[in-house]
């Protein structure tokens, strides 16, 4: 049972960071504070979920083929907002 929950958990947090596309075709989501605010926000949860998927496989041993094609993804997720941020802090450094 609590494979599938951690399976069910992880699945959905594929489809989250998609949510933003709708988003930000609104004028207001492109606005300067707004945008960065929001970005910030999804990278945040895709680093979030990268690490929780990493954890569910290996110690929660969650180890199925749904949940090995999430590793792949959120990990590729991780990734993704991991140089957001990057992108972001560079420009202040220099």
């Amino acid at each position: 049972m609590k494979n599938k929950i951690l399976t069910t958990i992880c699945t959905i947090m594929l489809f989250v960071p998609w949510t933003i596309l709708p988003l930000r075709t609104q004028d207001w989501a492109l606005e300067s504070p707004t945008a960065e605010i929001m970005i910030s926000c999804y990278a945040a949860f895709m680093i979030f979920s990268g690490i929780f998927t990493i954890i569910a496989y290996v110690k929660g041993k969650t180890q199925n083929g749904l949940m090995k094609f999430n590793l792949v993804i959120n990990s590729l997720y991780t990734l993704c907002g991991l140089a957001v941020f990057g992108l972001m802090i560079a420009p202040k450094l220099l």
